[in-house]
């Protein structure tokens, strides 16, 4: 009989296992999600019975395999469709859909409109249509980014150029105190607010 710590460890470690096999599946599922995949070809190379794969995936990411699946499927599709250049149908069969009612009706229930109608939305659309994405642009956003940086560095009262080291105001009533490095610190009052 084993202690019960050991069998507590035991499940840790076939849980962490587990996570690894789905993590597995699911980066399988974003890479190939134009091939045909079903739930017992990705099981079987995960080493998992379909059930338990199943169960597992739902609790781990919050739906089904096919599920996720098809929500990549309808990602992709939409992304094919706000592009331009393709129909509905060579987009289904770009994304790896074969029936066209279970394309029209999982796309409708995640984006909010069938693909045809959502195809000419995007086309009449200055912009894209539903998620927004930001247009590609030179060097500037790494300027803004520099520049927010710069003036959080400001803010906290650390050198914007890197250089110095930052001193981390501690208040509160419990006085002196040591660092775990075994430095003796002092508390003090915070800075007013700005």
């Amino acid at each position: 009989m084993c202690h019960p710590s050991w069998a507590r460890a035991r499940a840790a470690a076939q849980r962490l296992i587990d996570l690894a096999r789905l993590r597995r599946v699911r980066d399988r599922i974003d890479r190939e999600y134009a091939r045909p995949l079903n739930v017992l070809a990705l099981a079987r190379d995960a080493g998992m019975a379909a059930w338990r794969l199943s169960h597992e995936f739902r609790l781990a990411y919050g739906d089904s395999p096919y599920g996720y699946l098809t929500a990549r499927r309808v990602e992709r599709a939409a992304a094919f469709l706000r592009c331009g250049g393709l129909g509905v149908t060579e987009v289904r069969h770009a994304v790896g859909c074969t029936s066209p009612d279970a394309f029209r009706t999982r796309f409708t229930e995640l984006v909010g409109m069938p693909p045809d109608d959502y195809r000419r939305r995007a086309r009449r659309a200055t912009g894209p249509v539903g998620i927004r994405e930001a247009p590609a642009t030179g060097p500037r956003p790494v300027k803004l980014a520099l520049d927010k940086l710069r003036a959080l560095a400001e803010d906290a009262g650390v050198s914007p150029d890197g250089s110095g080291s930052p001193r981390l105001v501690i208040g509160g009533t419990a006085g002196s105190f040591t660092d775990p490095d075994g430095s003796a610190r002092a508390a003090e009052q915070p800075a007013p607010a700005r």
